[in-house]
């Protein structure tokens, strides 16, 4: 009987540590997109108005 609760402690612990992992790639994933979506918005600004501003010049 100590063998089996042995063998599901340590079969539930990887199990446990298989689904932090996870969680973790999401979190870090999560982070790399809100960082992309702060450069391309920021870059899309500054673009939008470097455009403005030719155009006025241009007329």
């Amino acid at each position: 009987m100590k063998n089996i609760a042995h063998y599901l402690a340590v079969k539930l612990s990887i199990t446990s540590q298989k689904g932090v992992t996870a969680i973790e790639y999401g979190l870090i994933a999560s982070l790399i997109a809100i960082a992309i979506i702060g450069a391309v918005t920021l870059v899309g600004t500054n673009l939008s108005n470097l455009f403005t501003t030719i155009a006025n010049a241009l007329t």
